[in-house]
């Protein structure tokens, strides 16, 4: 072979291997900042308290939750949990001027029933704010980002009162809402059950299911259970709920029930006498609560999405601080098919693992 042409060989080859090594280092690089499934940074959204995240067909996870000042509702979504940080919010409601949904706005929950989606939220009525009743948004479009929301009104329950919270899930063809309410002539909250006749209304009793009596569910000086939530799991139910006040005292409880038992008959429901997530000083998490359930993308891993501060102390009415923020870490299991929620895990990077 001539020199040139000698020269021209080994040029091609040093080019190619130089271009392989770029391609190969730009792979790595594309791969290394590429968030896995399971790793994202906590919190996922500041001043984003009562987080409910759900995946849905399209492959999307959708985040609904209370916004700070209480008057509207909004929905993220992006491709994975990670991505929800910094998703472009989309406002679909905002509160009525007076009347009925007027006052506070709760704790949006989104749902895909029967090819359409509905946004579960409670509402108040202005000037006080606390005639709070539970309300259905319906909307057809494939895409709930479209502005085709209709309101279905009020939820009916068996009786009127202080109402909030709901949540709804099928098992074995029959579709239940969750919520919780003020029980007759008491104060405080209970959580309640009920089939549904449809997305926007319950047929029959409702069926008190839990009611704080443990001494981690009456602290801070109020009778609270509320902030329902279901999994769905190796044949069994497992509902949890918030207890006790919305500052560090916060805290989730859980009860349990058989898949093959009848979900209306409260002897069928067993309680956690302890709580199964708090408060943890060595991590900076403060009062835990009203979570969601979602999964991996492959729906292989069980993920708990909640709220929780990451200071003890507030000033003035919790109510008046926006700082609960959604969170999100994997669910283990126990031997015994009971979920392990661990302890709230420490902001900042998370990769499944804890």
């Amino acid at each position: 072979m001539k020199p040139l042409l000698r020269f021209s060989a080994l040029t091609l080859l040093l080019g190619s291997a130089l271009a392989a090594s770029l391609a190969n280092s730009q792979a790595a690089n594309t791969a290394a900042s590429t968030p896995k499934p399971l790793e994202w940074t906590n919190p996922l959204v500041p001043q984003r308290a009562d987080p409910q995240v759900s995946l849905q067909a399209d492959g999307n996870y959708y985040l609904a939750a209370t916004v700070p000042k209480y008057d509207y509702l909004e929905l993220r979504r992006a491709s994975t949990i990670s991505g929800l940080s910094t998703a472009e919010p989309k406002i679909v409601w905002h509160r009525h001027a007076a009347g009925p949904m007027s006052g506070y706005i709760w704790a949006p929950e989104l749902h895909r029933i029967n090819n359409k989606w509905y946004i579960y939220f409670a509402g108040g009525q202005a000037p006080s704010g606390w005639n709070i009743h539970m309300y259905v948004l319906e909307n057809a479009a494939q895409d709930p980002f479209t502005d085709s929301w209709v309101e279905k009104g009020e939820i009916k329950m068996n009786w009127e009162s202080f109402t909030l919270d709901a949540t709804t899930f099928e098992s074995r063809g029959t579709r239940y809402l969750v919520w919780a309410q003020s029980p007759r002539n008491k104060g405080g909250t209970d959580i309640y059950i009920a089939k549904m006749d449809t997305p926007w209304s319950i047929s029959g009793t409702q069926v008190m299911i839990s009611h704080p009596e443990f001494p981690w569910e009456l602290r801070g000086g109020v009778r609270v259970n509320e902030g329902p939530s279901a999994l769905v799991k190796s044949n069994r139910i497992f509902i949890t709920y918030s207890a006790s006040a919305t500052d560090a005292n916060y805290c989730l409880g859980m009860v349990t029930a058989s898949a093959d038992s009848d979900l209306l008959d409260p002897k069928s429901w067993s309680k956690s006498t302890e709580p199964v997530l708090k408060t943890n000083p060595a991590t900076s998490q403060y009062g835990p609560g009203h979570n969601s359930f979602t999964t991996s993308p492959d729906g292989k891993t069980d993920i708990l999405v909640y709220h929780t501060r990451n200071y003890e102390k507030i000033k003035g009415n919790p109510l008046d601080n926006c700082d609960r923020a959604t969170r999100a870490q994997v669910i283990h299991w126990k031997p015994d098919g009971t979920p392990d929620f661990g302890v709230p895990v420490a902001d900042g990077p998370y990769d499944g693992t804890k």
